[in-house]
């Protein structure tokens, strides 16, 4: 299987720092926009949708 429907969020930066993420199956992906053919990262969707939810809720924020 390949990963579909890669997106990159609104707030995406011209610099080219972000990333893209995409659908395998029931699992989020996650590439780097800088090397798309490296390979990406398979993400649960339980775990993705943990960390989606700290996100917003400004866990990371510095």
């Amino acid at each position: 299987m390949t990963p579909t429907n890669w997106r990159t969020s609104t707030y995406t930066h011209p610099n080219g720092n972000c990333v893209e993420v995409g659908r395998l199956g029931d699992r989020a992906t996650v590439r780097d926009t800088k090397n798309r053919t490296a390979g990406y990262l398979t993400i649960g969707e339980a775990q993705w949708a943990t960390f989606v939810r700290e996100i917003a809720s400004g866990r990371y924020d510095r």
